[in-house]
């Protein structure tokens, strides 16, 4: 077991997002392999949420013959979140900036950590946009994650060829997403949502 086990009261909801919808993404790998991780770690709930699997209109209306009321549920039942993003042309998926911008209170005053993968960059510039566009939600986004750079040749059936580097990374990432997921959960039981509207 890689990850250090803390004594808790009851666990916290975290969603992992799988960004990439493309055919025969990466991301897939990447993210089985963190959900793995976090599923380990008792002090989360974990729920994986591939956008691939939600028809949401590019419109931005409120279809509801589209799946975005599923899509809201599953956002709004998560206190802490993890997206696992790759790097399009130094920025981050189209569709995952759709799935965003549907939303809006069901993000609200909640952390968010980023798995990211790419090439020379390992997805960190799309991290530092996602950065500005989760806090204009309300959001407190994590200092560190864990970035895959040169992806494709860091993994090996479906591990990390350097796991413990890897999976330090994301205890450190989850222990910092436990913390601030439960700081922010109590403030959301204690001050209505009106406050983050005034």
């Amino acid at each position: 077991m890689l990850l250090e086990k803390i004594s808790t009261g009851s666990s916290l909801r975290l969603g992992i997002i799988l960004a990439s919808t493309r055919k025969g993404r990466f991301g897939e790998t990447v993210a089985k392999w963190f959900e793995e991780i976090s599923r380990q770690d008792y002090r989360f709930d974990t729920d994986l949420i591939d956008l691939s699997e939600f028809s949401l209109p590019w419109d931005m209306s409120k279809d509801m013959d589209s799946d975005l009321p599923l899509f809201s549920e599953r956002i709004a039942e998560a206190d802490a979140f993890v997206v696992i993003t790759p790097e399009y042309n130094h920025g981050y998926p189209a569709y995952l900036k759709l799935a965003i911008d549907s939303l809006h209170e069901e993000w609200n005053a909640k952390p968010l950590g980023f798995v990211s993968y790419g090439g020379s960059s390992g997805g960190l510039r799309a991290v530092e946009q996602l950065r500005n566009v989760f806090a204009e939600l309300r959001m407190t986004t994590i200092r560190d994650c864990v970035s895959f750079h040169w992806a494709h040749a860091r993994f090996h059936n479906g591990r990390p060829t350097e796991e413990f580097r890897y999976a330090s990374s994301a205890e450190k990432l989850l222990n910092e997403l436990y913390w601030w997921g439960n700081v922010l959960k109590q403030a959301r039981m204690n001050f209505p949502q009106s406050v983050l509207r005034s």
